[in-house]
């Protein structure tokens, strides 16, 4: 059976972690959660407190990832855990919900801040109402709205596919230049509006008068932890790429606690650097609270910075994940026969090329749907159940597997796994409510977590036809 070359260094493991990490969710979520939080103090705890809970689910999958370094990353892990059926029912998720759904909606943020420096076409009002798409008790599609900024979209996910398809050093040496250049950006984001001395350490301390307390507090605690999650998604790129990393029983661990370590230090000054410059009250108003805060350090030239640092994140994000996250569909196809042409290596480039292409199509397709905010909702809520699912295998396999050999061991097991286990049960159910209850007052049109749960069990039913399959 063909397999991958390990060629990927520690280094680029680590770019490939913080690049998939560091997108545009840092960006986008800290004024949705600060008008739900009102508190800078508590603000910044989210940031923190969600970074060491997916540090902990991290070094959980670094210990399954070291027993089993293979390209396929957690569809191997819950294939040696759970067994076939729940292995293909991730993969059939990942692939119909938060691989390709994240790569779609990263893309389509650099496309949009693109349009700061080169307007893009669009058709009337009437021409893209003209064309709908009813999906029931989902709401209406428009395929033809913004219709620029989507094309510059496909063109992205189309050649970054390719770059990848011809080489993984490629992609790797791509990712490392737009990994770095991402950093010193956002490095020097953070020094400049710090160190501008036109904001007051006074907001730092300063609540609103109507923040939050007691169990109101802890229900949009658990709101505003959901964006921070969705900031940091992105770190299990890595457990893709395992069959392709050099000394994937060191570089894996290595990587995801250096990454993820700068990735938490990283959000929790930029939170810092927008909260010195804008009251909470401010930041909460604000449309775009990145551009804004170097608006008052920087004046007029710190919207054209942002724009470009939004740019070389968001492009270097949705490179990091189209390299890795084929690989789930590659092992996919090793396994089932109904995918089995996704899971063939290209001879010429040693790459997952038809998985590279088959990705790509269906990203296209959910570009084409412009449902990105229904999909940002649905792949959180997916990705964390089956986080949790493979936090609890290092558990089971603790019983089940105790003689083997483990290359790295969990720190602070059973706590960190156990931890993270039951924190994201918490989260799961409290998104169900929360979902459900916005849903019953007509606040949301869609219960976005039950559907994301009917798309990830259509793949259940194809799991057993296509194993009955001549």
């Amino acid at each position: 059976m063909a397999s991958f070359k390990r060629t990927l260094s520690l280094n680029t493991t680590i770019a490939i972690v913080v690049g998939g990490v560091i997108g545009s969710g840092i960006f986008m979520k800290p004024a949705l959660m600060a008008s739900q939080l009102q508190s800078p103090l508590i603000l910044l705890s989210v940031w923190v407190v969600a970074g060491i809970i997916t540090l902990f689910g991290a070094l959980s999958n670094a210990e399954l990832a070291a027993m089993f370094p293979e390209t396929g990353g957690q569809y191997i892990f819950f294939k040696k855990i759970y067994g076939d059926g729940f292995a293909f029912t991730y993969g059939w998720a990942a692939f119909a919900v938060f691989n390709t759904g994240g790569n779609a909606s990263i893309a389509y943020v650099c496309s949009q801040y693109t349009n700061y420096f080169i307007e893009l076409p669009r058709f009337s009002a009437v021409v893209e109402h003209s064309f709908l798409l009813h999906i029931p008790y989902v709401g209406d599609i428009f395929p033809l709205e913004n219709a620029g900024v989507k094309l510059l979209t496909i063109f992205i996910i189309v050649f970054l596919t390719w770059i990848s398809y011809r080489s993984v050093q490629y992609g790797s040496a791509i990712q490392r230049v737009l990994t770095a250049l991402k950093a010193i950006a956002i490095i020097l984001l953070i020094g400049g509006v710090l160190g501008s001395g036109k904001g007051s350490l006074h907001n730092i301390t300063t609540a609103l008068p109507s923040a939050p307390h007691g169990w109101n507090l802890l229900s949009v605690y658990i709101a505003a932890i959901a964006g921070a999650f969705w900031a940091y998604d992105g770190w299990n790129n890595i457990t893709f790429v395992a069959g392709e990393v050099k000394d994937p029983k060191k570089n894996i661990p290595k990587s995801l606690f250096a990454g993820l370590s700068f990735c938490i230090i990283i959000y929790a000054l930029i939170n810092l650097a927008y909260i010195y410059v804008l009251p909470i009250g401010k930041m909460a108003g604000s449309a775009f609270v990145a551009s804004d805060a170097a608006k008052v350090a920087w004046g007029a030239v710190g919207g054209t910075v942002i724009a470009l640092i939004v740019i070389v994140s968001t492009f270097g994000t949705t490179n990091a994940n189209v390299l890795a996250t084929a690989r789930v569909t590659f092992a996919m196809g090793r396994e089932n026969r109904w995918f089995r042409r996704a899971g063939k290596v290209q001879p010429k480039y040693n790459t997952p090329g038809n998985a590279l292409w088959l990705n790509a199509v269906w990203t296209v397709i959910l570009i084409l749907s412009g449902s990105f905010d229904m999909l940002t909702d649905m792949l959180i809520f997916v990705s964390w159940f089956f986080y949790g699912m493979s936090a609890l295998g290092v558990l089971i396999l603790r019983k089940r597997m105790k003689d083997t050999p483990r290359f790295y061991k969990v720190w602070g097991y059973p706590f960190v796994p156990l931890t993270f286990v039951g924190f994201t049960a918490f989260f799961l159910c409290s998104t169900l409510y929360t979902d459900v209850h916005n849903y019953q007052t007509s606040a949301a049109p869609v219960i976005n977590s039950l559907l994301g749960i009917l798309i990830t069990c259509i793949g259940i039913p194809i799991y057993f036809f296509s194993k009955k399959a001549k």
